[in-house]
């Protein structure tokens, strides 16, 4: 997360995917990994089941992946920083840290040691539920590795405290010295296809390519000299999730989107879509006529990844190159074409030749990308940061210092989501995906045989909530919440547990994102699509 740039760069996976096999510990937190990442769910499965190496799973369900845990906790959802911080408190009461690493890489460390005080294993467990004896099995059993691994999803960040989360992981690795060595470290698991390459091309409204400020006045003349203009703004720009607000406003008049989906993705969705319509001028660019795409004032066809060359940057930071395989239908074309031609209508002439060239400009204007070239990863991709040609590239980060010198300790408070249950509203909702499917369904519910395995949107439910609110298998039922309504089968489940249902986000026409609050993270301005308060009736 680009929040944390003071202690951990751009909130990339510090170590590579391989390095699963290397950790003597496992943590997986706010991940379904099976589902969403099952190549890297492969590597622990091995790890656990050939090599003995221990995995901890926290999440509100029982995943497949949490049957090959040593230690599975259930948190209430939204209170992962209680038990984070609560199991920081019994490493250091019971003298588990590795103070050698504290004191010579690390900065702020008696703030940490006050600010965790509170959170003893009671309390802790009244909080977030978990049982206090497994708050200091936890905490004993990460600590005790010599090589200790995290991995973390959008159970983590998509919270309107997701930051806090992500930071107090930082702090849980830092006061163990899980940083820096083959093994260890945090590591965030990518949602999408090469969005750490549209993070690290600048896909963020406060920096430049590989995390620059806009903000830096040196950064700016030289990205001025790079371009030659002059005059470039140093203000930053807004998030998707502040440009919504605004059109609704009447404040943001024209948007222009890129292959995303925000009519279907969005919180509040009804909200979004009066937003969207009080536009006046929408231009959507992607590969089908999505929900988005539909009320377009434009629609730009692009061209498939399959279709064009370029480069993804993968989540382990591994820049690879992308080959043409066949061609593109009609008039669709690459999307720097399209982006390039726009530009040269509008008066700002892009006489781009090829792809390759434009990675030419990246690696001069990218210090993490400068000595990356095409014929250097023609057979094998190379981790940034490179800084110059020849450079075996960087798996592992920190591995000396990190980017701000020493690590910093963040003292991080417990914040409960914004949104509680109630009379009303007595169950919290959480929202994921499945295996078959993929984000909004734009590909893959195009796919019949993905189709025949997940034809249409359910909500998970435990036997237990079932039988209380008169559900049965199979059956329909409606969900509610403050925002809005939708209708879905029910799928009863052991995976379910009591007092939390999940619904997954890829069917357009029972979208669980008009049920979902737009309340933000203040820092990475992410929805908390995993906390909302519903009640739900037979349909």
């Amino acid at each position: 997360m680009a929040g944390l740039a003071a202690s951990f760069g751009s909130g990339a996976m510090t170590n590579p995917v391989s390095d699963i096999s290397k950790a003597e510990v496992i943590l997986i937190i706010g991940s379904n990994t099976t589902e969403n990442h099952p190549v890297i769910s492969h590597y622990v499965k091995r790890a656990v089941k050939f090599n003995g190496q221990k995995l901890i799973v926290a999440d509100p369900r029982n995943l497949t992946i949490a049957q090959f845990a040593e230690k599975w906790i259930r948190p209430t959802p939204g209170t992962d920083v209680a038990w984070i911080n609560g199991v920081i408190h019994v490493i250091l009461k019971e003298g588990l840290q590795d103070q050698a690493f504290i004191d010579h890489r690390c900065d702020n460390y008696g703030a940490l040691v006050k600010s965790v005080e509170p959170f003893t294993p009671e309390h802790v467990e009244m909080l977030t539920g978990i049982d206090g004896d497994d708050i200091v099995a936890v905490a004993r059993l990460y600590a005790g590795a010599e090589n200790a691994s995290i991995l973390y999803c959008m159970g983590i960040t998509q919270h309107s405290h997701g930051t806090d989360n992500v930071k107090a992981l930082a702090n849980l690795a830092m006061v163990t010295g899980n940083l820096g060595r083959a093994g260890t470290g945090v590591n965030p698991l990518r949602g999408q296809n090469n969005v750490q390459g549209a993070c690290d091309m600048g896909g963020l409204p406060n920096v430049f390519t590989g995390y620059q400020p806009v903000t830096d006045t040196a950064i700016v003349k030289r990205m001025e000299t790079a371009w030659g203009v002059t005059g470039m703004s140093f203000q930053e720009g807004l998030t998707v999730t502040e440009m919504v607000p605004k059109a609704h406003d009447g404040e943001l008049k024209c948007l222009y989107v890129v292959g995303e989906n925000p009519l279907v993705s969005d919180p509040d969705l009804s909200h979004a879509e009066e937003s969207f319509k009080n536009l006046e001028f929408l231009v959507v660019q992607d590969i089908f006529l999505t929900e988005t795409a539909q009320l377009a004032d434009v629609v730009f066809p692009a061209k498939a990844f399959a279709e064009k060359n370029g480069t993804f940057t993968n989540t382990e930071r591994k820049v690879q190159r992308v080959r043409k395989a066949v061609n593109g239908p009609g008039n669709a074309k690459a999307d720097w074409e399209i982006i390039a031609g726009v530009s040269t209508a509008m008066g700002y002439p892009m006489a781009c030749i090829s792809a390759e060239e434009i990675f030419q400009e990246i690696s001069r204007v990218t210090p993490s990308y400068a000595g990356i070239t095409y014929a250097g990863i023609d057979e094998e991709g190379l981790h940034w940061p490179c800084p110059i040609v020849g450079h075996p590239g960087t798996p592992v980060l920190h591995t000396k210092s990190f980017s701000r010198g020493k690590g910093l300790f963040h003292e991080i408070a417990f914040t409960p989501p914004a949104e509680g249950v109630d009379d009303t509203y007595p169950l919290v909702l959480t929202t994921g995906r499945v295996l078959y499917h993929y984000h909004t369904g734009t590909m893959t519910r195009k796919s019949d045989g993905l189709n025949d395995r997940s034809p249409e949107c359910f909500v998970e439910i435990s036997p237990e909530d079932a039988s209380r609110y008169h559900l049965k298998d199979q059956s329909m039922a409606d969900v509610y919440s403050r925002r809005g309504k939708i209708r879905v089968k029910v799928k009863i489940s052991q995976t379910a547990c009591e007092g939390t249902i999940f619904i997954p986000f890829h069917f357009a026409e029972a979208a669980v994102n008009r049920l979902t609050s737009a309340a933000l993270d203040p820092v990475a301005k992410i929805p908390e699509y995993k906390v909302c308060a519903v009640a739900i009736s037979p349909g």
